[in-house]
């Protein structure tokens, strides 16, 4: 990846203004393995990067645009393109607030669909059924058919809306348990709420813990 291909990744990823010092100090070793040590040197490559992205973005062909702020650099839209995303932010649907029970219980359904409720509280270990209406007005899953076993409980899957939230493709491109876990950690950190009431749900949550999946992984068959 080019240097400024990387810088570009930096400033769009940064949630605040990042300097040209924090820049330096993260592109240095790739920057070193090309054959560059010398430290002004490479501080006056990323500045000399930095300023092309701006003139790149400044164009009219461009929504956003590079802008030094507090000392720092941060993708931002530009001014005449504010009336459109401002319409844009007023239609979006407000964001999902889940309990660590959910989340796990969604994790479960990820892993193991389609599955029943009952496979879901033998992996969990506790009542599920509270937070699988959670997760059905949420439209994170839906019914899937039920199985032709004694009683045909109800099979349950993921939704397309479960896929555009983690950003996926397809289940196929579902990442590892460990790194399911540290998504969803920080995908919902701060839209994490305390477990649902007893009288929606009959398990109990730990509020400060990471939902503990590691159970799927044990039962989780070869994908």
């Amino acid at each position: 990846m080019s240097l400024k291909a990387q810088l570009e990744a930096i400033v769009y990823a940064a949630e605040t203004p990042i300097t040209l010092e924090q820049m330096t100090q993260l592109v240095k070793e790739s920057v070193v393995a090309e054959g560059t040590a010398d430290e002004a040197e490479i501080k006056s490559r990323v500045r000399s990067c930095v300023e092309e992205l701006i003139g790149e973005y400044g164009g009219p062909d461009h929504g956003v645009e590079i802008r030094q702020v507090a000392g720092g650099y941060r993708m931002s839209t530009k001014p005449e393109q504010h009336e459109v995303v401002r319409a844009f932010a007023k239609s979006l649907k407000p964001p999902i607030r889940l309990s660590l029970p959910a989340l796990e219980t969604l994790a479960v359904i990820a892993y193991k669909q389609p599955v029943t409720v009952p496979e879901i509280n033998d992996i969990r270990g506790v009542d599920s059924g509270g937070v699988i209406g959670t997760l059905l007005d949420r439209k994170l899953i839906t019914t899937a058919g039920r199985k032709q076993v004694i009683g045909r409980p109800i099979l349950y899957k993921t939704t397309k809306e479960f896929l555009m939230r983690f950003g996926l493709k397809d289940v196929n491109e579902l990442p590892s348990m460990e790194e399911f876990e540290k998504l969803v950690a920080e995908t919902f950190q701060s839209e994490l709420i305390p477990a649902e009431s007893p009288s929606l749900s009959t398990e109990t949550a730990t509020p400060d813990a990471v939902p503990d999946i590691e159970s799927i992984s044990e039962t989780e068959t070869a994908r």
